[in-house]
C-alpha cells in the first residue's frame, strides 16, 4: 500500500509535465493542423537553458526558457511550416528532419552525455510522500493552465485565437489576420514546451534526446483530450500520467508504454473525437 501511495505524486507530476508539453501541441495541432515533431526539441532547449542559467537562479530560467523555445518555434513557423499548412504529413516529415538537426546541434554544443541540473535548496525535501520538486511541477502546470485560460477568455488576442481554431475561413473573412494569430500561437505553444523542459530538470538529467521520450505521449494527450480543448488536455494528461506510473510500478517501463497505448486505442474506439470537442451546426 505504501508503494501504491508513493506512485501517486509520481504519476501526477508526470501528468503535469505532459500537460505542459501538450498545451502547446493542443493549439498548434488543433488550430493549424501541424504535426510538429520538433516540439520535443523545444523541450530540450528549455532544459539546456536551465542548465546554462543554474548559477543565476532557477526562477529566472523559467521565463528565459519560455522565450528561447518560443523564438525557436516562431523561426520554424515563419521559415518553413507556414509553407506547408494544410499538409500534415509533409509537416510531420519536415519537423522530424528539423528535430534530428537540433539534436545534433545540441550534441555539438553540449556533448552527447547527459548533464545534471542542480535543484535549488528550497525544492529539496518534501511533505510526507510529496516531494517539493514534484509539488512545484504540479503547481507550475496549474499556473500555466490558468494563464492560458485567462489569455484565451479575457483578452482580445486569445478570443481571436479561439475564433481561428474553431473556423479559420470564417475568422479570416471577419477581418482577423490569421497569419499573425498563427505566429503568436506557435510562439506560446513552443514557449510552454521550454517551460516543460525546465520542469523536467527537476526529475532527471538533460540530454540531446530528452524531448523524444515525451513527445509521443504528449500527442496522445492531445488526441485523447480533444483537439484544441484545454479541459480535455488537463484530464487526459492526469489520466495518462497516473496510468503510466502505476503500470510501470506493477511491471516495467516497456510494458507500461504498451498498456498506455492499448488504453488510448481502446478509448478512441469509443470516443474518436476525444473527451471534448467543438460542437457546431451541420448544414442540412
Amino acid at each position: 500500500m505504501e508503494g501504491v501511495l508513493n506512485q501517486l505524486p509520481i504519476g501526477l507530476s508526470i501528468g503535469a509535465v505532459l500537460l505542459l508539453i501538450a498545451l502547446g501541441l493542443t493549439f498548434t495541432f488543433g488550430q493549424m493542423g501541424v504535426v510538429n515533431m520538433a516540439h520535443g526539441e523545444f523541450i530540450m532547449a528549455g532544459a539546456y537553458t536551465a542548465y546554462l542559467l543554474q548559477g543565476v537562479g532557477f526562477l529566472i530560467a523559467l521565463p528565459a526558457a519560455f522565450v528561447v523555445a518560443g523564438l525557436m518555434g516562431l523561426v520554424l513557423e515563419r521559415t518553413l511550416i507556414r509553407r506547408f499548412y494544410g499538409r500534415p504529413l509533409d509537416t510531420l516529415l519536415l519537423t522530424w528532419g528539423v528535430s534530428l538537426m537540433l539534436q545534433q546541434l545540441a550534441r555539438d554544443l553540449f556533448g552527447a552525455p547527459n548533464v545534471q541540473v542542480s535543484s535549488p535548496a528550497w525544492l529539496r525535501g518534501g511533505i510526507g510522500i510529496l516531494p517539493y520538486n514534484r509539488l512545484f511541477i504540479m503547481a507550475l502546470a496549474a499556473a500555466s493552465v490558468l494563464a492560458i485560460w485567462a489569455y484565451m477568455n479575457r483578452t482580445g488576442q486569445g478570443r481571436r485565437m479561439r475564433a481561428v481554431m474553431q473556423n479559420r475561413r470564417l475568422a479570416a473573412t471577419s477581418g482577423i489576420d490569421t497569419g499573425r494569430v498563427d505566429q503568436r500561437t506557435f510562439f506560446i505553444g513552443s514557449g510552454l514546451a521550454g517551460v516543460a523542459g525546465v520542469a523536467l530538470t527537476l526529475i532527471g538529467p538533460v540530454g540531446p534526446t530528452l524531448g523524444t521520450y515525451y513527445i509521443v505521449d504528449a500527442f496522445l494527450v492531445v488526441v485523447a483530450g480533444g483537439l484544441g480543448q484545454l479541459r480535455g488536455a488537463v484530464l487526459a494528461a492526469a489520466g495518462l500520467g497516473l496510468l503510466n506510473s502505476y503500470a510501470e510500478f506493477w511491471s516495467d517501463a516497456s510494458l507500461a508504454k504498451v498498456v498506455v497505448f492499448v488504453a488510448i486505442v481502446g478509448f478512441l474506439q469509443v470516443r474518436p473525437q476525444g473527451l471534448f470537442f467543438v460542437r457546431s451546426r451541420a448544414l442540412t
